[in-house]
């Protein structure tokens, strides 16, 4: 049996007739190992995942999804399907399957009257904030801005808005989705409860979601926000004040605690904000996240909100993505107690 070979979960061959079917039926492209792009589109973010499907759907827009849903169901095969591609335990590729790509589905509209905005399912943080903050608007969105929104969403989300605007999924007004019949529904309070309780929390394996569409809400194009950075040997200190600053904060205030090892330096403890609320506010806000003695990093102060958006990325690109985790974060949402 060659890598060209296609096995169903069955254990049966799917014939190459069915497969070329299935190319013809598709405006994007349909992807096999012999295929130049096929390396570059089986990887994904975390780079100690290394699988091989049969095939790579690229889709172009719901009707390649649709197509490639029924070819799967139609033919027994295993499926994965992509978004941004950033699924840690590495679920958005398989082995000898089919992996529907929507990494190409990029579309965005934002309605600024009604402060909403629906985008497709290969669409980034980046891609999402640069559209939003065009209108002064944002909704909660991760803290690394090459993050799939697909993936965020559907997993619950939490980002730099989420003391006060809630989970990126507490924020979701609607969903397009592919189920598994090969049917597109759209899944809101009205539309289709029952399936957009699933999508918000419920469980998996719904289906196939082609768009999101989002409440916004008035933040930037400047927060308040940043980071702040203490010797390793004030970690008690400094977790102890978070946990009290945490507490008391205004809802506007999103604050993680971390413990960081820079490329070639030493470990050290930091804290990093955003202050969604008014800037004359928000310095007074946060400026108690310098107070714990002589901070060997300071980068606090306004900054546009795209930027707080790229506040992680240099952690999260590059060789590190292929180690074990460089950084111990403290996520404080409810406002509790430091573990």
């Amino acid at each position: 049996m060659t890598e060209d070979t296609i096995v169903a979960v069955s254990g049966d061959t799917i014939e190459s007739p069915a497969v070329e079917n299935f190319r013809t039926a598709l405006r994007g492209q349909l992807l096999r190992p012999a295929d130049d792009a096929y390396e570059a589109a089986r990887k994904l973010w975390n780079g100690m995942i290394d699988r091989r499907p049969a095939l790579i759907a690229r889709c172009t827009g719901t009707a390649d999804v649709i197509a490639a849903v029924n070819f799967a169901r139609d033919h027994g095969l295993r499926t994965a399907v992509r978004g941004g591609g950033h699924s840690f335990p590495g679920h958005s590729v398989c082995d000898g399957g089919l992996v529907i790509d929507l990494s190409g589905m990029k579309g965005i509209r934002v309605d600024p009257a009604a402060r909403t905005a629906r985008a497709q399912a290969g669409v980034k943080w980046i891609d999402f904030d640069h559209e939003t903050q065009a209108f002064g608007l944002a909704t909660s969105g991760g803290t690394v801005s090459d993050t799939g929104i697909a993936g965020l969403t559907l997993g619950g989300g939490l980002g730099w808005l989420s003391s006060k605007y809630g989970l990126t999924v507490d924020n979701l007004l609607s969903a397009d989705v592919v189920t598994a019949d090969g049917r597109l529904l759209t899944a809101s309070a009205t539309q289709n409860p029952d399936l957009f309780w699933g999508l918000r929390g419920g469980g998996g394996n719904f289906g196939v979601v082609t768009s999101f569409e989002y409440q916004l809400h008035a933040v930037g194009p400047t927060v308040s926000g940043g980071m702040v950075a203490y010797p390793l040997a004030q970690a008690k200190e400094v977790l102890r004040f978070y946990s009290g600053f945490t507490k008391a904060a205004p809802d506007e205030s999103t604050t993680y605690a971390g413990l960081l090892t820079p490329p070639g330096g030493d470990t050290v403890v930091a804290l990093f904000c955003c202050y969604c609320g008014p800037l004359d506010r928000g310095e007074a806000v946060i400026r108690p996240l310098r107070s714990l003695g002589s901070p060997i990093h300071d980068a606090l102060g306004p900054l546009p909100y795209l930027a707080q958006q790229r506040i992680f990325d240099v952690g999260m690109d590059g060789p590190r993505r292929h180690q074990s985790c460089q950084a111990v974060i403290v996520c404080n949402t409810a406002k509790g107690a430091v573990p």
